[in-house]
């Protein structure tokens, strides 16, 4: 099974602002993203049915046997045995929505051309739909972190040797503590009583810091002085972490690199919080948060208390920026200022608590490309041009009332 296909239905919406600049299997949940979760458990390759915009980023490969996936769906053991026990134009359902299916070259123009699917026989899985992970929207990635962390460390790790780490650290439960080639630990403590703990390569945990599982350090990533880092926590790779973070999710290339708190919460990549920003995960009357919907244009019910600060790519706030309960941030907005801003702030927005303007594009493309040129790593033209196709065509309220 080594052409997977990993598809974008009617939901890909659901998962704004994270999705402007990516499938959803581009998201990480646990350790690795939805992409290298499917491509280690089948042993294949992954390519995209996506948005138009963002198909020349993430294009198609069709072979002659090809595993189709909704990469809503997590890999686990009794999903992959179903899979892998498909026969050629055989389909999994659940309550009529596609899962999974493996499709030969004719089949699958069929698909993509939406037309009739006559000769794909489906299998409806639905009776046992309890027995796998489906996500719905995006506060799913933080709550099934937790489980997917574990997944993917004894994925990662088994039969594998951890690199000894400094007899000057303080780790607890080191069974469930991995360390990788060329990561760094000096005077840390690693608690990994209440879940795994995986360091990746090349990372570096500073001084003074406090990490408990589960959590996962993704290659290339540092965690700064004196942090105080929670379960479940993912920090992607290329990040920079201090001050308190607690059941987040951080895609990678991003930074909250000081004091402040994180909690609850989904961060894009090229990111940047600064420092003394703080997160509200809690309501004071401890009462349901709503979330914006990119569907419905409005703010609805999530059925949870604790939920913080989502966040699109390339967003930034000020020193002492303060996010309320379930803030829902776009792609390339700055928020600065004093006092709360809304919890809803559109991509392109420039602005705080006291109004608003756009983000004019050029010149959040210049701060974009030097943001990248720091890493090392240039804004090519297709980035480019899904940044352009986001200004003109998300929700930016051009028309703001100060």
């Amino acid at each position: 099974m080594n052409n997977i296909i990993l598809f974008d239905d009617e939901s890909w919406k659901n998962f704004l602002p994270l999705t402007y600049t990516r499938p959803i299997g581009e998201l990480r949940i646990g350790i690795l993203t939805i992409r290298e979760k499917w491509e280690k458990r089948l042993n294949g390759t992954v390519s995209y049915i996506t948005q138009d915009y963002l198909a020349d980023k993430y294009p198609i490969k069709i072979s002659n046997d090809n595993v189709v996936i909704n990469p809503r769906w997590l890999p686990n053991a009794k999903l992959l045995s179903l899979i892998k026990d498909l026969d050629m134009n055989d389909a999994l359902l659940i309550d009529d929505t596609l899962v999974a299916a493996r499709m030969d070259n004719s089949q699958f123009q069929l698909l993509i051309e939406n037309a009739e699917i006559q000769e794909l026989k489906g299998v409806d899985i639905s009776k046992n739909k309890e027995d796998f992970i489906e996500l719905s929207r995006p506060i799913d990635l933080n709550t099934y972190n937790e489980i997917e962390i574990t997944h993917d460390f004894n994925l990662l790790t088994k039969n594998r040797s951890s690199q000894e780490p400094n007899k000057q650290n303080v780790l607890i439960n080191e069974r469930q503590i991995f360390i990788e080639e060329g990561a760094i630990i000096n005077n840390a403590c690693l608690n990994a009583t209440h879940g795994p703990i995986y360091i990746g390569k090349n990372t570096e945990i500073m001084e003074g810091s406090n990490i408990r599982g589960p959590f996962a350090l993704c290659d290339n990533s540092i965690v700064k002085m004196g942090a105080k880092i929670y379960g479940s926590t993912t920090i992607g790779p290329y990040c920079k972490i201090g001050g308190e973070v607690t059941k987040s999710v951080i895609l990678g290339y991003s930074n909250k690199s000081h004091e402040g708190y994180l909690g609850n919460s989904y961060i894009g990549e090229w990111c940047n919080l600064g420092a003394g920003t703080n997160c509200s995960n809690l309501k004071n009357n401890y009462t349901e948060v709503k979330l914006w919907d990119y569907n419905t244009d409005r703010f609805s019910p999530t059925g949870v208390t604790f939920c913080g600060l989502i966040m699109g790519d390339h967003s930034k706030s000020g020193i002492a920026t303060m996010f309320n309960t379930g803030t829902v941030i776009g792609v390339s907005a700055n928020i600065f200022g004093s006092g709360y801003p809304r919890t809803f702030i559109p991509s392109f927005s420039w602005g705080g608590a006291k109004g608003y303007k756009t983000y004019l594009l050029k010149k959040s493309l210049e701060v974009i490309e030097v943001v990248m040129e720091r890493r090392n790593i240039k804004l090519e033209d297709k980035d480019r041009l899904i940044l352009e196709h986001i200004f003109h065509n998300s929700s930016t309220y051009r028309n703001w009332e100060n």
